[in-house]
């Protein structure tokens, strides 16, 4: 097949840089957003790849009528809307951009320190009702404090080396580091267990796997200090989200930090009203040179794959 015949769908608002890059190289590109999943089926059959974000659902029905599919790509990491064992049973690849976000995701993590560190949502809050209450917003340093992350791939080694910087003491866990592994300069590596005892900080960087689904329920809640505080901006779920509410309005923990959630989008939850509880509507990846950094490599996977057969970045085996 001519590389003029492979033809690509952009389901998803995406930076227009992924457009250009595939259509120079020779694909022809169709961005046709917002379409129902019918509508995404009627049409699916003529594509060869399918470009998407997390509004749309790639589901085995649609999948059912691409006949022609070759390579289904999320810009953005979690494949959480790509039924993968259906694509995979197509014969179809699915690959993702874990590069492209990983600074926002962190970054934002690491605003959720400090945030929660000085109260800063809280305080601000408070001035623009023409409140004046200072003794209300006693803070922490985290300066010698101990940062426990959770997860150490990409994201996670990003954040403790740049909490290394900020003078934390780094704790890292994660179940794929290899016996002997040698841990970046001021970073011990632990046990999930000695990291949720001894962290001041709690930050997770791992992926939602029937691993990791509440993880941190109401054991391993209760065995964080009483005055830790818990952040997670990589997916909802490995959190317990009624585990924390029922912990934290005992007085458990003094903070926590939730860009993800069980159900997204979520509607008011009892964690989300606790004082101490801070939150944002799954932004870990929205940051303008994230955006365009997960389309760039989007696009650079889909014309390595339709017009040289190279694979990378495959979350699934064909």
């Amino acid at each position: 097949m001519s590389q003029d015949q492979f033809r690509v769908l952009v389901a998803d608002d995406m930076a227009a840089d992924a457009v250009a890059i595939m259509s120079d190289a020779g694909l022809k590109v169709d961005v046709n957003t917002g379409r129902t999943p019918e509508q995404l089926k009627e049409i699916i059959g003529q594509y060869h790849g399918l470009a998407v974000r997390s509004s749309s659902k790639v589901t085995s029905s649609l999948l059912e009528g691409a006949s022609q599919l070759k390579i289904v790509g999320r810009a953005g990491v979690g494949v959480d809307n790509i039924d993968v064992p259906a694509a995979t049973k197509k014969q179809v690849l699915v690959i993702n951009t874990p590069a492209g976000n990983g600074i926002a995701a962190g970054e934002l993590a690491l605003g959720y320190i400090f945030a929660l560190a000085r109260k800063l949502p809280q305080s601000t809050a408070s001035m623009k009702a023409g409140q004046w209450d200072k003794k209300a917003f006693m803070g922490v340093e985290i300066t010698g404090k101990t940062l426990g992350v959770v997860g150490f791939g990409n994201i996670g080694r990003m954040v403790g080396d740049r909490a290394v910087g900020l003078k934390m003491n780094v704790l890292a866990y994660d179940p794929f580091i290899q016996p002997g592994a040698v841990p970046p300069s001021g970073t011990e590596f632990a046990t999930l267990e000695e990291l949720i005892k001894r962290s001041d900080f709690i930050t997770l960087h791992m992926p939602l796997t029937p691993d990791t689904k509440g993880l941190f329920g109401r054991d391993n809640l209760l065995k964080m200090k009483k005055n830790a505080y818990l952040i997670n901006c990589a997916r909802g779920g490995i959190i317990d989200e009624a585990a924390l509410y029922e912990v934290m309005k005992d007085g458990h923990l003094a903070g926590a930090a939730l860009d993800v959630f069980e159900e997204e989008p979520c509607g008011p939850l009892p964690v989300l009203s606790l004082p101490n509880v801070l939150s944002s509507p799954h932004t870990g990846a929205s940051t303008k040179e994230a955006q365009v950094k997960v389309a760039i490599e989007l696009a650079e996977v889909f014309v390595d794959f339709l017009l040289k057969g190279k694979v990378r970045n495959a979350v699934n085996k064909l």
